[in-house]
């Protein structure tokens, strides 16, 4: 049975072997992004760059508090990103494409529209 059904599922072997390939990847990235070494290499870059004058002490206090989000999951409500502008929410693509169909169809059927109003 177990040569029947390696057989039988003998088509769908690269894909399984991408999967594998895209887990081990994704848990490599991860597993780098919150490694104590190389959180202190990004803090220690922000106040090298800072020092140098290559960037602004606010710019440095929002590279570090966006490093400290990461790490404890925050969506960046902290003091210093509250005086960053607020970038405007987006609703996925599925749900604006259907909010912008469902909008064409109401204005398509609207008697008013219909009469010239």
């Amino acid at each position: 049975m177990d040569i029947l059904w390696t057989l039988l599922t003998l088509p769908y072997a690269p894909v399984r072997g991408l999967t594998s390939v895209v887990k081990v990847i994704a848990r490599e990235a991860e597993s780098r992004q919150y490694d104590p070494a190389n959180i202190r290499r990004e803090l220690e870059e922000l106040d090298r760059a800072a020092d140098a004058g290559d960037i602004t002490p606010e710019e440095r206090d929002r590279g570090q508090q966006r490093v400290l989000d990461r790490l404890t999951g925050a969506g960046g409500g902290g003091a210093d990103t509250a005086a960053a502008p607020a970038r405007p929410t987006r609703r996925p693509a599925a749900r604006r494409r259907a909010a912008g169909q469902a909008r064409r169809v109401d204005r398509r059927d609207d008697p008013e529209r219909r009469r010239g109003r």
